[in-house]
């Protein structure tokens, strides 16, 4: 049984215009023991609609010490963040996540060659397959730039974004990407990172979460075993999507256990 979210989102984040106090009163109804804030980090994000992912860092852990000191007898709060991946910021994430006491870090593609594929100009000169090729190539660069942060998030967050007129004669199969997926999750492995399995796929209508069952099949045969789990809610109603699904999917493959971190620590919970 998951008893925690560990990827949700507050108004610190550009795209969240949830209180902090909502998303943890959402948390304690859907029975959560533990929950981590992530909000968004996203240094040098092409910034588009007043989106610039930035925010105030000791606004931030004020917020949150203060979160923790109201609600300590009735749930767990970290601090964690979404850190957006880019190998030129190798130095700007390195000083933050040295500078700040995280129990968590998530380190995910959001930007593509300074564009984010949420947004059509990413697909302008490129086939589906190009585009997507693309963005696992950048998984691979990072991962072999960039050490600070515990768990590679969503990574195939670029499946949500495939525009419509694209993706209507376009089946996306892993298979297709394989080389660059296994060699990915091998470098991922091999640095003692893990994954995070984020349920948000089955509120956008996918069927499936972030990754999809055949990717957590693959990491299991390579041996990685570290995973975390989220909704990424960016509101209280997105609160633990569907864990009961991911739980049982996750079973099925294998797993047993879930890992909450805790100042950079991996804390085993079974499923």
């Amino acid at each position: 049984m998951i008893q925690a979210d560990c990827h949700m989102h507050s108004n610190f984040s550009s795209d969240s215009k949830a209180f902090m106090e909502d998303m943890i009163e959402g948390s304690i109804r859907h029975g959560m023991k533990e929950i981590c804030f992530t909000d968004h980090m996203d240094y040098d994000y092409p910034v588009r609609g007043g989106y610039d992912f930035v925010f105030n860092i000791e606004e931030y852990i004020a917020k949150l010490n203060e979160m923790k000191s109201r609600y300590r007898n009735r749930i767990t709060i970290l601090t964690g963040v979404e850190v957006g991946l880019q190998p030129h910021l190798k130095g700007r994430i390195a000083a933050l996540t040295k500078n700040n006491s995280f129990d968590f870090i998530i380190g995910s593609s959001h930007v593509v060659d300074r564009l984010d594929p949420y947004y059509p100009e990413y697909w302008t000169d490129k086939t589906v397959e190009e585009g997507i090729r693309r963005y696992y190539e950048t998984i691979i660069k990072n991962c072999r730039v960039i050490s600070d942060f515990h768990v590679y998030g969503h990574i195939d967050y670029i499946i949500r974004y495939i525009p419509k007129q694209l993706a209507a004669n376009f089946h996306y199969s892993y298979r297709n990407y394989l080389d660059l997926l296994e060699e990915a999750l091998k470098i991922i492995i091999s640095n003692g990172k893990g994954i995070e399995v984020n349920s948000s796929g089955y509120k956008y209508g996918l069927g499936r979460p972030h990754p999809d069952a055949d990717v957590l099949k693959l990491y299991r045969e390579l041996g990685g075993e570290l995973i975390t789990i989220g909704s990424d809610a960016h509101a209280p109603e997105h609160l633990c999507y569907d864990f009961e699904t991911v739980s049982e999917l996750l079973q099925s493959l294998g797993y047993r256990y879930y890992a909450v971190f805790h100042q950079g620590k991996p804390v085993f919970q079974k499923l």
